[in-house]
């Protein structure tokens, strides 16, 4: 889930409606075989027509769901799936949004009579494991909230927007650990902020502790976490995507990895950055970070390169040797189109999808190569919308 850019704080909610249209064929359940290269459903934002999309692949071509697009009104800025695929939040100039999710074909429906749940313009928001807990963030307070939803409708369990103070007011990006029990959130140069989090708490923030970046100069952009991989109950690892991070070369960009196990907030002197972290990107703004849901991977993608706006994805293997967790690069690094925001992961493990503000195209699905673990085959290329239609954030199905 990634946004970039937004003009100024909360405007006044405005109602969402449907645009019409006809009937597209459906696939017949959430992905296919790596035959028919088919996806479930994924949904996109649209900054130049301010639309969302319902998206989905179908035998290796990209297809938009028909009924399934929304004048949001307002500039779009984020969006996040909850874990139970039954609801979608969309962030805008307006605030909030939240739709349901028809399992079965992907359609959306506008809920909670096309009124917000919050007038926050969310930059980055993500939805906890529980259901219960919307977090985001937005530059120009310095704080982030916690909105409380309930599990069932989607819509407000509580009126009261939880949050905790931050030191800077530049929120970039946000992100729940799958076991509840940390969100940090990249803060440009002020570092990353590593916050407790207990989702059964009426407030779920605990005390906010401050990682800094490498390099003064420097920024966090990106933030993610590790999955957990049975028998584990926590995940082994988080990152960060910072600018500046490496140097003795024009591609400053880097990947941090750190032991997530060494992570205490009130003490932050036990914090493990892994052997060879930070690690080059082979860019300069790293924005999105992946890791693949069977652990086995990590994908970031930069926004563009020190000589060209065309945006390109690492990729590194994780493996963990005696409880020791490594990060190894990819035999090569995977062009996307012009100015790339976000990276999502299809639900059937069968695609990674990118969405490029610039085009050239607007979205991009991979599959994982047969003969190189890890490496990324483009294999579908597809339109959002009438060009230009400027995507700047994707979510799939979980």
């Amino acid at each position: 889930m990634r946004t970039r850019g937004w003009a100024c704080l909360a405007i006044a909610a405005l109602c969402l409606t449907g645009c019409k249209g006809f009937w597209d064929p459906l696939p017949s359940s959430g992905g296919g075989g790596g035959t028919t290269l088919s996806s479930g459903f994924f949904y996109v934002l649209n900054t130049s027509n301010n639309r969302l999309v319902g998206m989905y692949i179908n035998a290796g071509v990209s297809t938009i769901i028909s009924n399934d697009t929304f004048d949001l009104g307002a500039t779009p800025l984020a969006i996040a799936v909850a874990p139970n695929n039954a609801f979608l939040y969309v962030s805008t100039l307006g605030g909030i949004f939240v739709y349901t999710i028809n399992s079965s074909n992907g359609l959306l429906t506008l809920a909670n009579n096309g009124q917000p749940i919050s007038s926050d313009p969310a930059v980055s928001m993500q939805v906890d494991s529980t259901n219960s807990w919307l977090v985001e963030g937005f530059p120009g307070t310095k704080a982030l909230f916690a909105v409380h939803i309930n599990s069932s409708t989607g819509l407000l369990a509580s009126n009261i927007e939880q949050q905790v103070a931050l030191p800077a007011a530049t929120v970039q990006y946000v992100a729940i650990s799958p076991d509840n029990s940390y969100v940090l959130a990249a803060m440009g140069s002020n570092g990353t902020a590593a916050i407790p989090f207990a989702s059964g708490n009426a407030n779920p923030f605990g005390a906010v502790g401050v990682i800094g970046v490498v390099n003064a100069v420097g920024g966090a952009l990106s933030v993610a976490f590790d999955p957990v991989v049975a028998p584990a109950t926590s995940p082994r690892l988080f990152y960060i995507g910072e600018t500046a991070a490496i140097s003795g070369t024009s591609n400053t960009g880097g990947l941090r990895a750190f032991n997530f196990s060494t992570l205490n907030a009130a003490n932050l002197s036990t914090l493990k950055e892994i052997s060879g972290s930070p690690f080059a990107i082979s860019g300069n703004a790293p924005v999105s970070i992946l890791p693949f849901s069977s652990g086995s991977y990590v994908y970031v993608v930069n926004k563009y390169t020190s000589s060209s706006q065309t945006g390109v994805i690492a990729g590194f293997s994780v493996t963990d040797t005696n409880n020791t967790p490594a990060l190894t690069a990819l035999s090569s690094t995977f062009a996307a189109g012009t100015n790339p925001e976000a990276l999502a992961e299809d639900h059937s493990g069968q695609f990674v999808l990118t969405v490029n503000f610039g085009g050239n195209p607007d979205l991009i699905g991979y599959t994982l190569d047969s003969t190189h673990p890890g490496n990324l085959d483009k294999v579908v290329t597809g339109a959002t919308g009438t060009a230009p239609t400027q995507p700047n954030a994707i979510a799939a199905l979980h």
